[in-house]
């Protein structure tokens, strides 16, 4: 029946045993030692084999430029918009694919210029001495490494692997890629400097560049990427504004040649610039188109007109004819000038309005200014809807959102409507400023009808002539200045600083990220094994163990050998080990005297398991009582194992099996050793019965018998955890030592004991400590037998070493000294 101190117990295994846990890890620091070593090479592998990264950038400005050929003097009139906006917009547009695009196309980025290293294949590009002409029309082999070795300065062998008999190329005008027929092997070719290479698979040449240094004899690499591929990796191209200055945005690009980096840096920015100056250009392009078509139109009109002029006026006096209606005709000039300007004006508000109800593309619009409209209204409007329709245009290739093109669709809906309004105002003033330039025509013509015919012929085709002279040199200074202006803008987008290669930049791999993640990873991985052991094994690590499972008395605490056999106390009589089995013999004589135990006393050895040093203990207990001159003898009563003989160099053939049998007698069996006052009796023979052999009469006559004949009585027993020969025997002992030993004897033995102890199997138990070593590396390499070793003692909580011999091992440092000195 279980009582609450079991329940105790079992309360007292579970809990974590931080101080064993620490002993333990102690034991094992060479693991440790040995995983941080492994951890540290690899991550020292890791690093070397890692090709750097770097990381550049640029830094660019966005402030809005105003024209300096805009003053109060020019006629055409632009209305460039602001840059409120503009910064959120350029950053968004770096990032874009069609950006991108343009900017990889120009560099030709989607081609890698390599070289082998020692662990990877290096980017060279920008420090080889050659560049690559590509025919974009023409397949170029893809993801495979072309070499190209060079035999002299001018000559250089292509060389190609192929696995397959099958290649994949790519064609980069169309940007499709298809499969190719190719003899599988190595394809080799030699070629020279400019020579058109042209092959089922490629097509390119390869045209000298200035390279420092000798390259003949090298061999390079050159790999073709898909292009869709490459744009996507340089669209992860950071862009980041100022926080202070709102205007400022610096790019930043990550990869592994710093050349690369400097020149697709630079060229994103020249890219930008271009595109923003070329949309900021496209109104007076659109001007400067419109004035051409107009004046090649006048142009004509001009010819014609001269030519009707020569005709009327050939042999006739045109002085004389034209001497009566100067005045008149001026003034109908300008009556008519001012008719085709607002002609001009009303034709273009009709043009403007059918071009806003049937067309959705805005980018081509004139200026108004160029028809003589100068309403500012007119002009900020619609420089607004040709910038939103150019934007709108450049979204499909930025982002694919409706909401966003709904969003462009909604504000030149609005814009259109204003620009509607705005023409229907403006044409009901211009229709009663033409009626009144009419009337004035009309007066002035009916005083020109009282001239005669050939003068009033004269001045209609001399006043022709002279307005369309007149309005082809407006338009044509018009032009001009359309031309001038253009030329004189300037894009909002500037750089501060340009991408230059100043030495650093480096970010990678992160080597001390590397090193750290080795020393915790050397650390965790033992750590982890060694916890894992731990629970696993659930053995005794220290006194403290033996303490929380049970209340058996500890009686003494035995350390490590430093001798081959097991006779350590007879060899080293003043070590340190010695001094430990003392105190045993002193506590047992205190036990027996407390017991009253009188005459010879036997003692009992025994243990949970094989392995545990039982033997061991038995010689040694043995000895020093033998040492003490008191008439000593172990009994080896291990009849299935016996082993008690091999140290003391006598022979098992006849034992306590013989004489229990009737066999040998008492004096046939018992052996004298080297050890004065010490015999021994081993078991002999194993015997089939060894169980019924203890409980007969013949063990009670041998007792008897050995109990006249001497002191001490050891009995050196089976382990009481296999087999229950030690529970047999335990009525013949005054006194039991149960053997457990460090890191061997499992928690779980202690409860089989307490067991006994409970049932009163065992009588006067005290329990030994053996093998313990505070510093040890446990749980390696034992078995049955006395194949470990044992050293330091520990009595009671309190080291022994300080009373015998130093049975420390001499390290090698000490032995080298040692030998030096005797040198």
């Amino acid at each position: 029946m279980l009582e609450s101190k079991d329940f105790t117990l079992f309360e007292n295994q579970i809990k974590f045993d931080l101080k064993g846990f620490i002993i333990k890890l102690a034991g094992y620091w060479k693991w440790f030692f040995i995983s941080w070593i492994v951890a540290f090479l690899i991550a020292y592998n890791v690093n070397i084999r890692k090709e750097k990264i770097y990381e550049l950038d640029t830094t660019i400005a966005v402030k809005e430029e105003s024209n300096p050929f805009f003053t109060s003097n020019t006629s055409l009139v632009f209305n460039w918009g602001g840059t409120s906006d503009q910064v959120q917009g350029l950053a968004s547009a770096i990032k874009s694919r069609s950006h991108n695009e343009v900017v990889v196309d120009k560099l030709d980025f989607y081609l890698d210029y390599l070289k082998k290293g020692k662990y990877y294949m290096k980017d060279v590009y920008g420090a080889v001495p050659f560049k690559v002409k590509i025919d974009k029309t023409k397949p170029q082999l893809l993801r495979t490494l072309i070499g190209i070795n060079f035999i002299s300065e001018n000559t250089f062998e292509l060389r190609v692997f192929f696995d397959e008999e099958q290649a994949e190329v790519f064609t980069y005008n169309t940007n499709s890629s298809s499969k190719k027929g190719i003899n599988s092997g190595t394809f080799t070719k030699r070629y020279n400097f400019n020579q058109d290479i042209n092959l089922p698979f490629l097509n390119i040449r390869l045209l000298k560049d200035e390279f420092l240094g000798n390259y003949v004899g090298q061999e390079y690499f050159i790999k073709f990427n898909k292009f869709d591929d490459v744009v996507t990796r340089y669209r992860g191209i950071k862009t980041t504004i100022d926080k202070n200055a709102q205007s400022i945005i610096k790019l930043s690009l990550e990869g592994t040649n710093k050349n690369r980096l400097v020149v697709y840096l630079n060229e994103t920015v020249k890219t930008i610039i271009k595109a923003q100056l070329d949309r900021k250009n496209q109104f007076a392009t659109n001007t400067i188109a419109f004035i051409d078509s107009t004046l090649l139109a006048m142009e004509d009109k001009l010819k014609d007109n001269e030519n009707e002029l020569k005709n009327f006026t050939k042999n006739k006096n045109y002085y004389q004819i034209n001497s009566g209606g100067g005045q008149i005709s001026a003034k109908i000039l300008t009556y008519e000038v001012e008719k085709d300007g607002i002609n001009r004006k009303i034709a273009y508000y009709n043009s403007l309005r059918n071009y806003l109800v049937n067309s959705v593309d805005f980018s081509k619009l004139p200026a108004p200014s160029v028809a003589g409209v100068d309403d500012p209204n007119i002009a900020m409007n619609i420089s607004k809807i040709i910038d939103l329709s150019t934007e709108r245009a450049q979204k499909p290739y930025l982002v694919k959102n409706k909401k966003m093109f709904k969003d462009f669709d909604v504000q030149m809906e609005a814009l259109k409507s204003v620009l509607l309004e705005n023409i229907k105002s403006a044409k009901a003033s211009l229709e009663y400023d033409l009626s009144v330039v009419n009337s004035k025509l009309s007066q002035a013509e009916a005083e020109i009808s009282q001239l005669p015919a050939d003068e009033q012929e004269i001045l209609k085709i001399s006043r022709k002539y002279d307005l369309n002279n007149t309005i082809f040199t407006s338009f044509l200074s018009k032009r001009n200045e359309a031309n001038i202006v253009k030329a004189a803008n300037l894009a909002d987008v500037h750089f501060i600083d340009p991408a230059k290669d100043i030495g650093g930049g480096q970010i990678g791999p992160n080597t001390k990220v590397n090193y750290v993640l080795a020393f915790f990873l050397g650390l965790f991985i033992p750590l982890i094994a060694v916890f894992i052991i731990f629970f696993l094994e659930n053995t005794i690590l220290n006194a403290e163990d033996i303490s929380k499972l049970t209340t058996i008395p500890i009686i003494g605490i035995i350390g490590i050998k430093q001798t081959k056999s097991n006779l350590t106390v007879f060899e080293k009589q003043k070590s340190s080990l010695s001094e430990s089995f003392r105190a045993i013999r002193s506590s047992l004589q205190f036990m027996y005297k407390k017991q009253k135990v009188e005459g010879s006393k036997t003692l009992m050895l025994t243990s949970s398991i094989s392995g545990e040093g039982k033997t061991f203990c038995s010689i040694n207990i043995a000895t020093v009582f033998a040492l003490s001159e008191k008439k000593t003898i172990i009994v080896g009563l291990d009849l299935r194992k016996p082993k008690i003989f091999d140290d003391f160099n006598i022979k098992n053939d006849v034992g306590v099996v013989n004489h229990l049998i009737g066999q040998k007698t008492l004096d046939e069996v018992i052996q004298t050793t080297h050890i004065p006052y010490l015999d021994v009796i081993t078991s002999g023979p194993v015997p089939p019965n060894p169980s019924e052999l203890l409980i007969g009469e013949s063990m009670d006559e041998l007792m008897i018998e050995l109990k006249k004949r001497y002191d001490y009585i050891i009995l050196d027993t089976p382990p009481v955890g296999l087999v229950a020969d030690a529970i047999e025997l335990a009525p013949y002992a005054d006194a039991t030592l149960y053997i457990i030993r460090q890191n061997y004897t499992k928690k779980e033995m202690i409860n089989l004991l307490n067991n006994r102890v409970q049932r009163e199997e065992l009588k006067n138990v005290s329990i030994v400590f053996n093998g313990f070593e505070n510093r040890a590396k446990y749980g390696t390499g034992y078995g049955y037998g006395y194949g470990y070793g044992y050293g330091y003692s520990y009595i009671y909580g309190n080291y022994t070493n300080a009373y015998g011999e130093d049975e420390r091992p001499k390290t090698f440092l000490q032995k080298l000294k040692k030998a030096i000195r005797k040198g």
